[in-house]
């Protein structure tokens, strides 16, 4: 009991530990939160409730938030060091202003983030049923098979069993961690030395034109190799080389479906984290429609992807103006 702290609706709940996670959120009903958080009310005669939370978010507060943070592996903040600290406030009437313009940005990012999963939702309920067309086609349509993931690719492995020598500089060595559906996360990739990455080639030698799926922990993270540069992966990822009669952008697609998806949820061994085997894998059942049809699928994809890419830069960029207008204004009020 004495670990939990209540708050009300409306109370700020800021994470004490690990400021520079900036986590931070306003109750919209009352509870409790464990001790990893503290719970701030607004003193009204000082400050706005609605202009707490924006200020909160500044760089200036974050920054001083990460400065008086004790502890090396769990940096955390104390109340009685934080409820000393000083900042400079604009005075109320011209924080009513501020938080006008603040919410007109915050609620129209939220309208973006609304379409942007109006158009997730879209793309996988599209690539869904095109999936579910093919394969109830396959009993009567020459056209379209019904082929394991065995079947339809000449090797499907996944990468070492041992941690590897990390070094500083060296040939980067992928983990599920290190792999989004967009993007390749190269920054955060360990690094090994040349020669273990010829060793581990010998048994799983990634190259362009094979799909990467993600099997512990986050299952069904897939990424096309459509890159020259070599690297090597981690047991967390499977490597999957498809032959001639399925595309990689397709087999992709196929294997981040709720086609397969579905199939892997039934497959999977679930401890602390699940966890995919090669074997099931391999027996996932997809359908394998022409090379035509296989491109049309991949097209009507990009069309979303491009979408998606297109809203996710503009809330990044109403994100900026957002954090540059609550930085102007706390400059203004030094």
């Amino acid at each position: 009991i004495g670990q939990k702290l209540g708050f009300r609706s409306g109370d700020i709940i800021f994470g004490k530990r690990r400021a520079y996670q900036r986590k931070l959120a306003v109750a919209d009903c009352d509870g409790i939160c464990s001790a990893h958080a503290m719970v701030l009310r607004a003193k009204t005669e000082l400050v706005e409730p609605d202009f707490l939370p924006f200020f909160m978010q500044s760089d200036m507060f974050m920054g001083r938030a990460v400065d008086i943070s004790v502890g090396s592996l769990s940096p955390t903040i104390n109340w009685k060091t934080l409820r000393i600290q000083e900042f400079p406030l604009p005075p109320k009437a011209e924080q009513r202003q501020i938080i006008t313009l603040l919410i007109a940005a915050e609620e129209t990012i939220d309208s973006h983030l609304r379409s942007q999963h109006a158009l997730q939702v879209a793309r996988k309920v599209v690539v869904f049923q095109s999936l579910a067309n093919l394969a109830s086609r396959a009993s009567v349509d020459g056209q379209v098979t019904m082929r394991t993931v065995g079947d339809a690719c000449h090797q499907v492995t996944d990468g070492t069993h041992f941690t590897p020598t990390y070094v500083p500089e060296g040939v980067p060595f992928l983990r599920v961690t290190d792999i989004q559906d967009i993007a390749i996360d190269w920054s955060s990739a360990m690094r090994i030395p040349y020669e273990e990455h010829v060793e581990l080639c010998k048994r799983c030698k990634p190259q362009k034109g094979d799909v990467l799926l993600s099997k512990n922990g986050t299952i069904g993270i897939t990424k096309v190799v459509d890159w020259e540069k070599e690297f090597s992966i981690f047991v967390s990822l499977c490597l999957l080389k498809p032959k001639s009669c399925v595309l990689p952008e397709y087999l992709r697609e196929v294997l981040r479906s709720g086609f397969a998806q579905k199939q892997f949820a039934r497959r999977s061994k679930q401890g602390t984290v699940n966890n995919l085997h090669l074997v099931e894998i391999r027996e996932c059942r997809i359908p394998v429609p022409s090379i035509t049809e296989q491109k049309r699928l991949i097209s009507a994809t990009k069309s979303f992807d491009d979408s998606l890419v297109a809203a996710e830069h503009a809330i990044a960029g109403l994100r900026n103006i957002k954090k540059q207008l609550i930085a102007d204004f706390m400059q203004r009020s030094r």
